[in-house]
């Protein structure tokens, strides 16, 4: 019923409503002030024997007897209806001004978040973020346009906040390796360098750098443009997820990390892109070996069933998420404080958590109670 009554041409239909039955009563209430003035300036007037006669035909409800009919016409001066037409004149004129305030009023109280929004608006489009639309002393659907617009301003500036952010963060990230490409060659034409197997084998190695970090831009950018080619099929996890450790066995043993496979489960069937989850996983694992402790690293991999859903854990024991991480762990260009060059350059999550909701999972990171992060995948079960 609030709701209702909250609506915004329910509360316009009640304020015009308000002020008809305002205006008729004005209306109403001075033309019986006139007709009691009309008829006391007339009743003033009679003779006493004729004021005692209407008088009786009045207490006998006779009011409309030829003999009052009489009396009203030998001794009434003047229209009949004069009254009648001052009252609704000067009602008219009071009326007037009191419909054109309300209207005005209601109208400005309807327009108000309107014009603010129209405002920010035009502050927006120049480029200012800062401004955000009033909602006044509106309600209900007023408001709610108004907070959602307010959200629209919010979700355009963190866009914008994160496309500097982006654009300054590769282009950092780019300057480095093309740097040492540039003087390196510039080296090896001067003679100063000697244009061997293992200088060239340096030189693509930063080259690779510089493919690995254009192919993690492009997959973020096609994944969030909902443009991303996925070739899904029913896939079991548990024998995807141990196809990929076994593939990465020297890789771990080469961070001295020690793998804890354990699923829970003997099979697990999702509806997934194979390609892709075993990206997501490989990049859930890089990240666990370079935040694993240094000393007696372990690297803790785990599958489960939970209701409808399959559960996806990676864990390390290292020194857990930072601070500035905990809020969004998931955000572009993040890099671990012990990063080695060419380990990568902050997008392994970012790409983890496009991947998995863009399959209709999920993805999530907090940390450990005995130490170190756990990245959490959950997917539908097939």
């Amino acid at each position: 019923m609030a709701r209702g009554v909250n609506r915004i041409w329910v509360r316009f239909g009640l304020w015009i409503a308000a002020t008809v039955l305002v205006t008729m009563g004005i209306l109403g209430a001075s033309v019986v002030a006139f007709s009691e003035l009309q008829y006391r300036s007339f009743y003033g007037t009679l003779p006493p024997t004729v004021r005692r006669e209407l008088d009786a035909l009045n207490d006998q409800d006779m009011e409309d007897s030829p003999r009052a009919v009489e009396i009203y016409g030998q001794y009434w001066k003047g229209d009949l209806l004069f009254g009648e037409k001052w009252s609704l004149l000067i009602g008219l004129v009071v009326c007037l001004p009191i419909g054109l305030g309300v209207g005005f009023w209601v109208s400005r109280i309807v327009t108000l978040p309107l014009g603010s929004m129209a405002e920010a608006a035009t502050r927006v489009a120049l480029g200012d973020f800062s401004v955000r639309a009033e909602p006044g002393r509106t309600r209900g659907e007023m408001v709610e346009m108004v907070r959602d617009f307010n959200h629209m301003i919010d979700a355009l500036e963190g866009l914008e906040r994160e496309r500097r952010a982006t654009a300054a963060a590769v282009s950092h990230e780019l300057r480095t390796p093309l740097s040492v490409l540039r003087a390196r060659l510039h080296a090896i034409c001067d003679g100063v360098i000697e244009a061997d197997g293992a200088e060239f084998r340096r030189l693509l190695g930063e080259v690779e750098h510089l493919g690995r970090l254009v192919d993690d831009l492009h997959t973020l950018s096609v994944a969030e443009a909902g443009r991303l080619s996925l070739q899904r099929q029913e896939v079991d996890l548990v024998q995807l997820v141990g196809g990929t450790l076994a593939g990465m066995e020297q890789r771990i043993a080469g961070h001295k990390v020690r793998l804890s496979w354990t699923p829970r489960v003997a099979e697990a069937p999702v509806r997934v892109d194979r390609d892709r989850m075993r990206q997501v996983l490989s990049n859930l694992v890089e990240n666990a070996l370079r935040h694993a402790s240094k000393e007696g690293g372990r690297l803790e991999v785990d599958v489960a069933i939970a209701g409808p859903e399959v559960v996806l854990s990676v864990s390390d024991n290292g020194p857990g998420l930072p601070d500035d991480m905990l809020d969004n762990p998931f955000r572009r260009f993040q890099k671990p404080l012990n990063r080695q060059s060419g380990e990568g350059v902050g997008l392994g999550l970012s790409i983890v958590h496009a991947l998995v909701t863009r399959q209709g999972g999920s993805v999530s990171a907090e940390r450990r109670e005995e130490g170190g992060s756990r990245f959490t995948v959950r997917l539908p079960l097939a």
